[in-house]
């Protein structure tokens, strides 16, 4: 029977009253059912393809529901549906579009469809089947008038969920401002920026991609599902992600899986995705990449936005790290300058003093025929000289900290900078071949060894396994000691470079399955064709990470 304005007018008013979407799209479809007197009434909502993303139904059972195993992926008659009216069959199973049911499915055969438009837009389509006697021309003028006010429904849910979602993206951006400030260290705040973005983005996982080893740009932040398994993860040069970098604007892509240009098939396993760069003053420091399981909704431009706000304050994180470490250095530099004058001024001239007070006591000795006790004091003489070379040296050093200096030198350089972070002096041991540089000059032939046997890049590496060794122990070990042992074995191709930085600290935390500083130590590695291992020690009371690489 034929719908009466009253009716129809409640059913409106009703529908355009929900604010949250999947209230006003079931209430909908229930209302549509009743006017109509429909048995089966459904709405498909589209993505930007035309494919449904989203199905809300009334009249299948949850048995046929669970014999069917998805929903209608609206092809077909479905997809017959004009986008500016309706579609009305006396029997559906007549139509030329009409594929077959599949098994299970219910018997159906007066239909009418519907658009459901929003944004002159279809948002969607509204099914209507098996009603007695069939459906009327009346039936699909109501069924227009209904699908009209339940896109006004449909668009103030939307407006209503935006406020609230900028909301929570504005609470995310307060938190990160907080965590800048209290001088959280880069890779803490840009974990903690990963995950608040991927909860407040309702997507699967978040990457954050950041310079890497040489040109390259790699994954070194991670969170969500197979998070561990995409650190590392090196993008292409001429990829979506360096793409946005490169412009300064993000982008929104509907699905990685239907992208018949992705050539990091590790990302073929999600749907949509957002790229947002991290630009700060114009330059970009990094693209944050969310990303849902296949078949979720898609980024919109609201998403965009806000993520590319907030990609703007990890940029300002890194900043921030970096003119921390810049401050601590100049902090380290002005120490380094004091201890050199302070040895210059005041260790050597009361060593020189000393030496004159000695030279005449010896004298005198000499004068007496004390020939034993004056050759005492030759040899204290000759220990004090020795003394005022070796401050010298150390002043020199301390005054001319970034000329170029021997690899074990710049290791040794590392460990006293390790102190302050750690609390208490490292140990650290360095071997060619199993000998041990003691640091006297009767050394020196083995310190030349190791420059010759190391190159420039591979020793470069090799500092910086040796700093975030060190540092990892500082941030995240909670270890009372610190012993790091370099080893040289061999030479050229055969021979290889060993690191090991063992402590007794808390051990390897198992939740944790991401850190940027672990991969990029895996990554050096791997450039070198060595090794990368991280562990508990033997003795099963702290961690031990061992590294190595072939020496060329």
């Amino acid at each position: 029977m034929a719908t009466d304005t009253s009716s129809l007018l409640g059913a409106a008013i009703n529908v355009a009253s929900h604010l949250n979407t999947t209230d006003a799209l079931r209430n909908f479809v229930d209302r549509a059912a009743r006017l109509t007197g429909a048995r089966y009434a459904a709405l498909g909502v589209l993505d930007s393809r035309g494919n449904t993303t989203a199905f809300v139904q009334v009249g299948v059972t949850e048995e046929e529901v669970e014999i069917l195993g998805h929903p209608p992926r609206g092809h077909g008659v479905l997809g017959a549906i004009p986008v500016d009216g309706p579609l009305l069959l006396d029997d559906l199973t007549q139509h030329p579009d009409f594929g077959g049911f599949p098994p299970g499915h219910p018997p159906m055969y007066s239909f009418l469809g519907v658009p459901v438009r929003v944004r002159d837009q279809v948002f969607g389509r509204l099914y209507l089947s098996e009603k007695p006697g069939g459906f009327s021309q009346h039936d699909a003028e109501d069924m227009m008038s209904l699908a009209e006010a339940a896109a006004v429904s449909i668009e103030n849910s939307r407006l209503y969920a935006e406020a609230r979602n900028r909301e929570r993206w504005i609470a995310v951006s307060q938190d990160i401002t907080t965590t800048l400030l209290e001088g959280t260290e880069e890779e803490e705040a840009l974990e903690m920026i990963a995950a608040r973005l991927r909860e407040v983005a309702e997507a699967d996982t978040a990457l954050i991609v950041l310079p890497s080893v040489g040109d390259a740009w790699a994954c070194e932040i991670a969170d969500g599902v197979d998070a561990h398994e995409l650190i590392g993860l090196v993008f292409p040069p001429d990829g979506r992600a360096m793409t946005v970098l490169k412009e300064g604007s993000g982008m929104i892509v509907d699905s990685l899986t239907r992208l018949r240009t992705l050539r990091l098939r590790e990302l073929a396993r999600f749907g949509p995705a957002l790229y947002a760069p991290m630009m700060l003053r114009g330059e970009g420091r990094g693209v944050i990449l969310l990303l849902r399981r296949i078949g979720a909704e898609e980024f919109d431009l609201s998403d965009l936005a806000m993520a590319e706000s907030v990609a703007g304050q990890a940029a300002l994180a890194l900043e921030l790290a970096a003119a921390r470490h810049a401050q601590d250095v100049a902090s380290l530099l002005d120490e380094r300058a004091r201890i050199g004058r302070d040895l210059h001024d005041l260790a050597i001239q009361q060593l020189f003093a000393t030496g004159m007070q000695l030279e005449s006591a010896r004298a005198h000795l000499a004068e007496r025929g004390e020939a034993a006790l004056a050759t005492l004091f030759e040899q204290s003489l000759g220990s004090v000289d020795e003394s005022v070379k070796q401050i010298r040296a150390i002043v020199h050093s301390l005054r001319q900290p970034d000329t170029a200096v021997v690899l074990v030198e710049r290791l040794r350089r590392e460990a006293s900078l390790a102190r302050t972070a750690l609390g208490y002096a490292p140990s650290l041991l360095i071997d060619v071949d199993g000998v041990v540089i003691a640091g006297d000059d009767d050394d020196s032939d083995l310190v030349d060894t190791v420059d010759n046997r190391v190159d420039a890049d591979i020793a470069d590496d090799v500092v910086a396994v040796v700093r975030e060794g060190m540092s990892n122990a500082a941030r995240h070990a909670k270890a009372s000691s610190v012993q790091v042992r370099v080893s040289v074995l061999g030479h050229g191709p055969t021979g290889r470079v060993v690191v090991d930085v063992e402590d007794d600290g808390t051990g390897v935390d198992p939740s944790v399955t991401r850190s940027s500083g672990l991969s990029n130590l895996a990554a050096r590695a791997r450039r070198h064709g060595g090794t990368f291992a991280l562990g508990a020690n033997e003795r099963g009371q702290g961690s031990l990470m061992s590294w190595q690489a072939p020496l060329s």
